[in-house]
């Protein structure tokens, strides 16, 4: 008997659709998509099943919203940030980051880590919130996602043995992916995009909501195995991320 496919979040099924129209030319890159209900129409789907959709793709740099213009198709592949380092090490610039563990945890897929790590709605995986703080300020919100357990031990079992504790001292869990696989093709692809901090993530960093931010987004590859994925919240004023070549 066939081994049954695992079953994909409908939000992940229509991000994959509306990428893969973007690769036909049906939306071509610098192009405005049409309107939510046309799209919508167009694809079948209701509205509130595509703005989720169009948010995630947002979240990941495929398309950009600006107000009263409307929603444009980026150039793809994206590209930002692409060398694999630690956010210490990239925003501290040689000085100690302190990182605060705010979330250990096996969690649910989210819609993000779903569609960068491959997951089914049954799937549970590491989780990471992890606050940084340099010269007393907050200057990154990271979230990482990692493989489930027994995908992880396929290709790199340090790591899976090394997610199953909090860190000590806390870190980045890419900090700890790095060290576990310093030996392996590790290839990392990331996006940046402009943000806002919003409530939630405002009082985590001790800012206002409505602080402008970048947005950054990294999945982290061993050979073809996506084994991370990340969101890191960079409120105004953090130092600037080099954009160097992939490892």
């Amino acid at each position: 008997m066939a081994a049954r496919q695992p079953q994909r979040r409908p939000v992940v099924v229509l991000y994959e659709r509306i990428v893969e129209a973007i690769q036909q030319g049906i939306y071509p890159p610098g192009s405005l998509m049409p309107s939510e209900p046309k799209l919508a129409a167009d694809l079948g789907v209701s509205r509130p099943a595509l703005r989720e959709a169009l948010i995630l793709l947002q979240e990941d740099g495929v398309i950009d919203a600006r107000r009263g213009v409307g929603r444009t198709v980026n150039h793809l592949p994206q590209r930002g940030f692409e060398q694999l380092r630690p956010m210490e090490q990239l925003l501290g610039g040689g000085r100690p980051m302190r990182a605060t563990l705010l979330r250990h945890d096996i969690a649910e897929p989210t819609d993000f880590s779903a569609q960068h790590l491959l997951l089914s709605v049954k799937d549970r995986v590491p989780f990471w919130e992890v606050l940084l703080e340099l010269d007393g300020l907050a200057r990154c919100l990271a979230q990482e996602w990692a493989a489930p357990q027994d995908a992880l031990r396929k290709v790199l079992p340090e790591l899976a043995d090394a997610l199953r504790e909090p860190p000590q001292p806390p870190s980045s869990m890419l900090k700890v992916l790095l060290e576990a696989g310093r030996e392996l093709p590790l290839r990392g692809a990331s996006t940046v995009v402009a943000s806002m901090l919003g409530q939630r993530r405002g009082r985590q960093l001790g800012r206002d909501a409505d602080t402008p931010a970048l947005l950054a987004t990294q999945v982290v590859r061993v050979g073809s195995v996506p084994v991370l994925a990340a969101k890191y919240l960079l409120p105004s004023g953090t130092p600037a991320l080099p954009i160097m070549q992939a490892r």
